[in-house]
């Protein structure tokens, strides 16, 4: 292969391109324009919640959301301590402590017995937030949170159309919270949603998104908050995009199958299944995980040789308790982190876009494979 291969193209339509000129066309440029609106009642029913929120992107759609709930200063969160760091940010922005828990070193997500056994009567929230490609095990969470008044926001970013037992992810939220980045299941460039049942939720959110606008006077605000706003033309090339989703998750399993054939005999490395007791993998990213450590080689030298044969690639999330900029933050021992601490140095994803062609594909792993051979 001569050319290089990308983590990530985007893949924009005709369709897309020429649904923006007529956007800009009949001069509906800002976040005033019709398609916004339009963008967040399909979306929300997509999902199964009630009301859509459209933000300028998913670290403020989380920001926001946290923000909803109104929780009294110092309040305990809960998130993953494998997470992207917006998790944490949305948290410590809104004044409150963060709680991190451990993944499961196959699975990605919090591990669901240390959830449970780090919930006290502080836990005032719990940022559910699926990892790459499986989605958290809903039911228990759900169980748990209801009993002990707790709410549950789920950042449902990187499984857009994904379902647990037939239900998508993102409904299961009090509030939920998406990206529409470049290398999501459909993408806005930029951009977010926030979705919920409730109209209390709804009605802060879509003031908070909005530098929280007086009513009876618009200059006198009635909160501190942001301009948040997604624009129209973002909104006309999410709502273009939404109308493919299926055929885009469909897409992402045969490329992640794909590789997952190509890949899985290889001893040396992990790469997740198809399939999972409760869920189907939507191969948001094609995640590699080092196993033999007897090779000596972590995820930076392996990304360094894939990257001198043409290939793209990303390394795996940086822990919370690595966080230099939180080293005097004293809320958590940082001795409890294993596994987010191992993945993080020898896991890392390989091309994703949905227009690799098998060709590609099959380049890339044989390049994995004598890597790690």
């Amino acid at each position: 292969m001569r050319k290089f291969i990308p983590v990530n193209r985007p893949l924009i339509y005709k369709s897309d391109i020429n649904a923006i000129i007529k956007t800009l066309k009949d001069g509906w440029i800002s976040s005033e324009g019709p398609n916004v609106s339009k963008f967040e009642n399909r979306f929300s029913k997509f999902i199964g919640h009630k009301y859509g929120i459209a933000v300028s992107n998913g670290t403020a759609a989380l920001e926001v959301a946290v923000q909803c709930l109104n929780l009294p200063r110092n309040s305990e969160i809960i998130i993953p301590n494998f997470t992207i760091f917006s998790n944490a940010i949305a948290c410590l922005k809104n004044n409150l402590k963060i709680k991190p828990v451990d993944c499961d070193i196959f699975d990605w997500n919090m591990n669901l017995k240390k959830l449970i056994n780090s919930i006290t009567p502080k836990t005032k929230a719990i940022i559910v937030t699926h990892i790459y490609n499986f989605p958290m095990q809903m039911d228990e969470i759900l169980k748990i949170c209801k009993k002990k008044n707790i709410f549950i926001i789920e950042d449902a970013s990187e499984v857009v159309g994904q379902l647990i037992h037939e239900r998508k992810c993102g409904s299961f939220g009090d509030i939920s919270t998406y990206s529409f980045y470049a290398n999501k299941q459909i993408t806005t460039g930029e951009g977010g949603m926030i979705t919920t049942n409730s109209l209390k939720f709804y009605n802060k959110a879509k003031n908070l998104r909005n530098l929280s606008f007086g009513i009876k006077n618009r200059f006198n605000h009635d909160d501190i908050s942001s301009n948040n706003r997604m624009s129209n033309i973002q909104a006309t090339l999410g709502l273009n995009q939404l109308k493919r989703i299926n055929s885009i998750i469909k897409k992402r399993h045969l490329v992640g199958r794909k590789y997952y054939e190509l890949l899985k005999n290889n001893n040396n490395i992990f790469i997740q299944s198809p399939f999972n007791s409760y869920s189907e993998n939507i191969y948001w990213v094609i995640a590699i995980l080092i196993k033999n450590k007897l090779l000596k080689i972590n995820a930076k030298i392996a990304m360094k040789k894939l990257n001198g044969l043409g290939i793209g690639t990303r390394p795996f999330f940086w822990p919370i308790h690595k966080q230099r900029t939180l080293k005097n933050y004293k809320f958590y021992n940082s001795k409890n982190f294993k596994n987010s601490e191992y993945i993080s140095n020898y896991g890392f994803y390989l091309p994703t876009s949905l227009d690799l062609t098998n060709e590609e594909i099959e380049y890339i792993c044989k390049c994995v494979n004598d890597i790690f051979k």
